[in-house]
């Protein structure tokens, strides 16, 4: 009878040495790991096209500001009056449309140079991609830890045994840069 009691507590121990915990314990770890890589890489899947796409989109209306501004001035000074047309209506008229024009565009300008930003926006867009790209290397860091500790783990004394026995655990592989196009970071083009 006394025995029972002691033969339990040693099979318990064993099976404790044994990595009955530790194996699933530290290969959902690396599960886990895994999954943060995939976000991160779908965070910047669904983050930099918007970006590239509002950057774009801020500088066109700022190109076509610009544009604007430049052709009134072009035109503005194209439209000549000399001493001797000083008399004619039509001619005076074209000088002050010209002129207004140019008075417009630059009132334009005016009003939306506040919102003349693009500048700001390419460095905001460097700025998301060089902190989406280090995101995704912090995860596939931690992804690889945390496979080294589970491959440790089952090739290790006494969890080889459990991990053997129980779990028919093998070795986890990696993240490696040679996975095709797992280490092809998205183009950015503006054109």
């Amino acid at each position: 009878m006394t025995l029972r009691p002691i033969a339990l507590t040693g099979l318990a121990l064993t099976l404790a040495g044994c990595g009955i915990n530790t194996i699933p314990t530290a290969e959902e770890n690396a599960k886990a790991r895994w999954a943060d890589v995939q976000n991160q890489y779908q965070r910047r899947a669904d983050l930099i096209p918007n970006l590239v796409a509002t950057v774009k989109a801020a500088g066109a209306q700022e190109k076509d500001i610009l544009v604007e501004v430049t052709q009134a001035r072009a035109s503005a000074n194209q439209v000549k009056v000399s001493g001797d047309q000083l008399t004619d209506p039509a001619a005076m008229q074209r000088y002050q449309t010209a002129q207004a024009g140019l008075t417009m565009s630059l009132q334009r300008l005016q009003e939306a140079y506040p919102e003349l930003k693009s500048q700001g926006n390419y460095t905001t867009l460097m700025s998301q991609l060089e902190g989406t790209e280090n995101r995704i290397t912090i995860a596939r860091n931690d992804y690889n830890t945390a496979v080294q500790q589970y491959n440790t783990t089952i090739r290790t004394f006494p969890d080889a045994i459990g991990a053997k026995i129980f779990y028919g655990a093998k070795p986890m592989v990696p993240f490696a840069a040679t996975t095709p196009g797992a280490d092809t970071a998205p183009k950015v083009n503006f054109n």
